[in-house]
């Protein structure tokens, strides 16, 4: 494993055990680097919540791709699309800590719009309809917020299935 990959796993692991991205110092003594190990790859703490956010863009893209690939987008992207667990700390401290930071963080905004574009172009690929395609990136990033929000529970493997065969028909449910 590459000390970039050993920093990020090191800071996701104590984001989901405190709740909050950690500092500099918290994450290269747990992931076993020197400050200025770290500081290379991550300059800023704005850096490494930057880093963690682009690991987990490439952690989706690498299951859209294999999904597209045997013609389950639709059904992984809504599947993907609800967050459970350590999931769910992960992005809201994230969410949390990308707020707090000085910058915004305008590169992981454009990145975050170029991946919900070849997401959506893949699942387009899959239905046939831009439309569609459209309706079920935007049901999955609905369903994705209000449980980061804790507006609403993860819906049920029921109520996923079911919102599946409404979505995409008899074949779009239990495919798992």
């Amino acid at each position: 494993m590459d000390r970039k990959t050993l920093i990020l796993d090191a800071a996701r692991k104590l984001t989901l055990e405190r709740g909050v991205v950690p500092s500099l110092n918290e994450t290269a003594a747990t992931a076993g680097v020197s400050k200025g190990g770290l500081v290379h790859h991550f300059p800023t703490r704005a850096a490494l919540v930057q880093g963690l956010a682009v690991a987990a863009l490439e952690e989706v893209d690498a299951a859209m791709v294999a999904a597209a690939a045997s013609r389950r987008a639709a059904e992984t992207w809504l599947r993907i699309a609800v967050p459970t667990g350590e999931d769910v700390a992960l992005f809201r401290a994230l969410a949390i800590a990308h707020r707090a930071v000085e910058s915004p963080g305008d590169d992981v905004a454009a990145a975050s719009r170029e991946a919900t574009a070849r997401w959506e172009a893949i699942i387009q690929d899959e239905t046939g309809n831009a439309m569609q395609a459209r309706i079920i990136r935007l049901i999955g990033d609905g369903l994705s917020a209000n449980i980061i929000a804790g507006i609403e529970p993860a819906p049920t493997e029921a109520e996923l299935d079911a919102l599946l065969e409404a979505l995409l028909g008899p074949s779009g449910r239990n495919r798992r």
